[in-house]
């Protein structure tokens, strides 16, 4: 029997206390082959949660397309997805969520969350050039509503500007199903030379293990079991699982572990995320089909008389764990004390699977590696999951029983107006998009931001995406949708899709509508990844984003993706160019307003299906979409997505300081030509002496094509009445969001 048998054996009820079932608890003991201690069961309680062992969805993960020919490494292999961009460098990127923190101190949840995240990418030796996010916030008339988006904004800039890394693209939405429960989902790209990536692995014996980092200290415990469970109001007495973040210790650890990794020292590395200490033993440990003995007293802390289960627990930030070839200690040491960082030896590798951890010269946990991880023994399970009723309501929708409004130019100043179509500069002027020297965004107006590539005539086209309406409308279709977008907006920029990441935040798993929401989601991503050869790469599964009161928010898969712009010639913006420049619509128009931000802001219908979407036409799109571009025939490139064709006319000619003129048709309702959201469709403007060019391109491709109009010197005219200057709507797309905030 394991000396750690002899401590405190741990109860049922602390089990169920700490999240787990009462079918855990005895697969626990079965695998143990007795009863666990407090501190054992501790650590099965995070490794085992859901934030850890996407017990509740690996299974359907694992129908998603992991393969692509521009994949380094499949989806799970590293902590991070790894793209060949050629030229001997790889894209590394991810998107995680850190929901949970970010509603109870929305300052700290995000700003760790934007640190966590870059720490996935350089420890696998890349160093991060950009970071995107995805915020979802309840209504912006509610105070705490306000404090909530004032912190998480606040957080990711004070923390991402600091670091040094710039913030180049993102999305914000506001809807009441987010109120308590607000997503902060945070991405990280950075860039690698192939051969010199370092894996999240631990192997050969009587190598030496290494905490380095910043101390070790109480926030955080329990944050990946916090993260497992819905939001109620005893929630506030879980603070203790907000971390704390420095982004200058961080940016030291960054340039030490960079510099390491040159050393030829290190054999694996991992960020001390979620479940802290435990998380990255364990993992490593199970990678590399090894043990590993590890003595927490050595662990640097910040509090005295911490508790084993306390050190093993922490998710204290700026930490992480390192296995180091034996004989090379001092190499490594060498770099942290240059860096001003802890670099502590608190273990070695051993053979076999067993983890044991030591405190005082006592064993006071030894569990098996295997068993705490995804594919190992943690639980899989298939949950029960069934159609929700508002779905038929949705299905019931007709557009003969909405009204056209009667005045178009007060419904399209309204619109404008709303703040999921708005303008979201009050948050992006808090953002540092320029800050750090290796590589720089552009900056110009385009559908992805464009990074580009130092030393190299390349650029990345990077982007977050996800109307969660739509899927919550249709998950099946909603989800194709957002794929679909993040790959039309890199096309759209000069860009080629090459793979993705996802943030998929839903609500709690045992709740089979709940459920049924993510099963067809998932299956609506893999039908999309795979028309358009975009892999998943990884990411991050965030359930029970969930109140008691407030029931689920919309599911909402953000989709990150990357893109390569092969040469920054081809890159193409929004901003109309030149006055007498003609107005296309590569895409078909359609009769429809279903989930429109119009069909909700002004007629309060909630219930709509999904907009018109078909993937045969939106690959069709897509490829004339990329030859006008690549041959050069077009001036913009601006994709029809929220609020309709008026609202990008109206992006693309404010971004140039120009008007613009349209004919709408006259086969179609006025309201849906100008408002409604229906997929598929790109607007592009093309020289008078390219036109010709262009027709020709296009006629190749099995697409729907017209011409709607001109770009003007500043005026704006719909079926030839005068709607004002581009400077009049600017004010109220540029004010609203400031406007709300008070």
């Amino acid at each position: 029997m394991s000396a750690a048998a002899h401590l405190d054996i741990a109860t049922l009820e602390q089990a169920k206390q700490l999240g787990l079932r009462d079918e855990e608890f005895e697969k626990i003991k079965q695998i143990l082959g007795r009863t666990p201690n407090f501190n054992e069961l501790s650590i099965y309680s995070v490794m085992w949660s859901e934030h850890c062992s996407y017990k509740n969805s690996i299974k359907l993960l694992k129908t998603l397309p992991r393969k692509g020919k521009h994949l380094l490494v499949e989806a799970g292999e590293e902590n991070a997805g790894l793209v060949d961009l050629g030229d001997g460098l790889a894209c590394a990127f991810k998107i995680e969520s850190h929901n949970h923190p970010s509603a109870l101190e929305p300052y700290q949840g995000a700003a760790t969350g934007v640190g966590g995240i870059h720490r996935d990418i350089f420890t696998m030796g890349a160093r991060p050039i950009c970071a995107l996010n995805s915020l979802r916030f309840g209504d912006l008339e509610n105070d705490r509503t306000k404090y909530l988006l004032k912190g998480v904004v606040k957080g990711i800039g004070d923390y991402g500007n600091c670091f040094g890394v710039p913030t180049v693209g993102g999305e914000v939405y506001f809807d009441s199903v987010y109120q308590t429960n607000p997503l902060v989902n945070a991405m990280s790209v950075g860039i690698v030379k192939i051969g010199e990536t370092v894996s999240a692995i631990s192997e050969g014996a009587g190598n030496p293990v290494y905490i380095v980092g910043s101390s070790t200290g109480k926030d955080g415990i329990h944050g990946a079991a916090f993260a497992s469970k819905d939001i109620t109001k005893d929630s506030a007495n879980d603070l203790p699982a907000v971390q704390v973040g420095d982004p200058f210790q961080e940016k030291l650890l960054l340039e030490a572990s960079l510099e390491v990794i040159k050393t030829g020292a290190v054999v694996g590395m991992q960020d001390m995320g979620a479940a802290g200490i435990t998380c990255s033993t364990s993992e490593m440990s199970a990678k590399g089909k090894s043990g590993m003995k590890v003595w927490l007293d050595k662990v640097p802390t910040r509090q005295p008389n911490m508790k084993p289960w306390e050190i093993l627990l922490s998710e204290s930030q700026e930490r992480m764990l390192i296995v180091v070839k034996k004989g090379m200690e001092k190499e490594v040491e060498a770099v942290f004390e240059k860096w001003d960082l802890h670099c502590a030896v608190i273990g070695e590798v051993t053979e076999g699977d067993r983890l044991q951890y030591f405190m005082d010269g006592n064993l006071v946990a030894d569990v098996p590696a295997e068993s705490l991880v995804l594919g190992g023994g943690a639980p899989v399970y298939d949950r029960e999951h069934k159609e929700p009723a508002y779905f038929a309501t949705n299905k019931k929708f007709s557009i003969d029983s909405v009204e056209e409004p009667e005045d178009f130019k007060k419904a399209a100043k309204e619109l404008i107006q709303q703040l999921n179509i708005a303008s979201k500069r009050w948050v992006y002027q808090q953002y540092d998009s320029m800050v750090g020297l290796a590589n720089t965004s552009t900056n110009n107006p385009s559908d992805a931001a464009i990074v580009r590539i130092h030393d190299s005539t390349k650029s990345l086209a990077v982007t977050v995406d996800c109307n969660a309406r739509y899927v919550w409308a249709d998950p099946l279709v909603g989800a194709q949708i957002a794929v679909s977008e993040a790959a039309r907006n890199i096309v759209c920029s000069g860009g080629e899709p090459s793979a993705i990441t996802n943030c998929l935040n839903f609500g709690n798993p045992y709740l089979p509508e709940v459920y049924w929401q993510f099963v067809n989601a998932i299956a609506g991503m893999k039908l999309a990844c795979e028309a358009f050869g975009t892999p998943v790469t990884g990411g991050n599964v965030s359930f029970y984003n969930q109140s008691t009161d407030g029931g689920a928010v919309f599911p909402t898969p953000t989709i990150g993706m990357i893109g390569l712009v092969e040469d920054k010639e081809i890159v193409m913006t929004i901003n109309f160019k030149n006055s007498g420049d003609r107005i296309y619509v590569i895409g078909e128009m359609k009769n429809d307003i279903s989930s429109s931000e119009y069909l909700v802001s002004q007629h309060k219908v909630q219930n709509s299906p999904a907009p018109y979407f078909n993937l045969e036409t939106e690959v069709a799109v897509h490829n004339a979409v990329k030859e006008v571009i690549y041959e050069q025939v077009v001036a913009s490139a601006h994709d029809i997505s929220e609020g309709g064709l008026f609202t990008t006319l109206l992006e693309s000619g404010m971004a140039g300081g120009k008007g613009f003129e349209i004919e709408t048709d006259e086969e179609l309702r006025k309201d849906a030509f100008l408002f409604g959201e229906a997929q598929s469709r790109v607007v592009v403007t093309v020289k008078p002496n390219k036109e010709d060019e262009f027709l020709n391109i296009l006629t190749k491709h099995d697409v729907e094509f017209a011409c709607i109009g001109v770009v003007t010197s500043s005026l704006i005219y719909v079926d030839k009445v005068k709607w004002g200057g581009v400077g009049e709507w600017r004010d109220l797309y540029e004010g609203a969001l400031e406007k709300a905030l008070g």
